[in-house]
């Protein structure tokens, strides 16, 4: 409906009043009201294509040029707009161009300040940096004893690591399959029959549980064992320790090899020829075996031959059992024989 009024008045209180010829209209709302929305006027189409502001222009030019778009959340300063507009800056007012001036004179005399890099000093000061920091942190972590940081950095022997390192060079059988001590897998490949593993795992399982629960052995001093044993107290805490001590002590040196007709007119020659470590365990091994197998059982039961072979090693570190006789008669016939150590077949 248009309404044509001689006269509008806006009051304090928000409203206004329009005095037509025929009725009065009153509003109360907002003070803010178009023009166009008053009179009726059509809206033209440029009023909806209005240019945006100076923010949003300055997002325009940076799509195109491909710069940094500016936060439209924030203003965008005039000198910024004017900067790249030749024509803006010479009819810009007076106050923008001094403040345009002053900043390029503070460009200029910060480059002119900026002395050349030297990529070489600021290398050695980014290491210098780097190793006083580890010095100050190995003084606060309490490790410092009068070496340089540099040394510590790339020692390998220095201490933290989570696991041991390995003792260098690395022997050639060092294999990460082997999770058992090396005398308990060996012991047990000697104990096993017919193929049957289990059968002598678990027999070396009930031997070490005997070991540990066996009161405490008593040494023989006609039979030392090897030097450097623990108390006898202490071996039932460490059967693994208990097995090995008695199987050491009671393996021979060497062994006696015949080398037939090396004597003359058909006879034998006894040469003594020393042993390994795994060897020497070997033959101790199985003269313990030899010695279980005229033991008599002591009960029945799945037990009973890791009970006796327990037994034969206890004998043996109280120095009861018939192994340290075989042992001292292979000692002998090598001291007979030791003349012959260097003997070599002519060929």
């Amino acid at each position: 409906m248009l309404l044509f009024s001689k006269s509008f008045k806006v009051n304090s209180s928000s409203s206004f009043k329009l005095w037509s010829t025929s009725r009065i209209y009153q509003f109360n709302g907002p003070a803010i009201y178009s023009r166009r929305s008053l009179f009726g006027s059509r809206s033209s189409q440029k009023s909806n294509q209005s240019l945006g502001h100076a923010s949003e222009e300055a997002l325009e030019y940076g799509k195109i040029f491909g710069e940094t778009k500016p936060d439209l959340s924030r203003g965008t300063p005039v000198q910024d707009l004017i900067k790249k507009d030749f024509e803006g800056k010479k009819f810009a007012p007076k106050i923008i161009k001094d403040d345009l001036e002053k900043r390029s004179a503070i460009q200029r005399d910060t480059q002119k300040g900026i002395k050349p890099v030297n990529n070489d000093k600021i290398l050695n000061a980014s290491l210098a940096n780097i190793l006083a920091i580890e010095k100050l942190e190995n003084i606060s972590n309490g490790n410092d004893n009068g070496e340089s940081a540099d040394l510590k950095l790339h020692d390998p022997l220095v201490e933290g690591h989570k696991f041991g390192l390995p003792e260098l060079p690395i022997p050639p059988d060092a294999n990460f399959k082997y999770r058992e001590v090396d005398i308990v897998s060996q012991v047990t490949n000697l104990l096993m029959k017919d193929g049957k593993k289990g059968a002598a795992q678990r027999n070396m399982s009930f031997i070490l549980n005997v070991l540990r629960t066996a009161p405490p052995p008593k040494f023989n001093p006609a039979r030392p064992l090897i030097p450097g044993h623990p108390p006898a107290h202490h071996l039932p805490l460490d059967p693994i320790g208990y097995l090995t001590l008695a199987i050491d002590s009671v393996a021979p040196l060497l062994r006696i090899r015949s080398e037939r007709g090396a004597a003359g007119g058909g006879a034998a020659l006894s040469i003594p020829v020393p042993l390994r470590k795994k060897q020497r365990r070997r033959h101790a091994v199985m003269w313990i075996l030899d010695a279980v197998s005229k033991r008599t059982n002591r009960g029945s039961g799945r037990g009973s031959f890791a009970q006796r072979f327990a037994d034969e090693v206890i004998n043996i570190v109280e120095g009861k059992s018939s192994a340290w006789e075989k042992r001292l008669m292979v000692h002998k016939a090598g001291t007979t024989a030791r003349n012959n150590i260097n003997f070599r077949r002519r060929r």
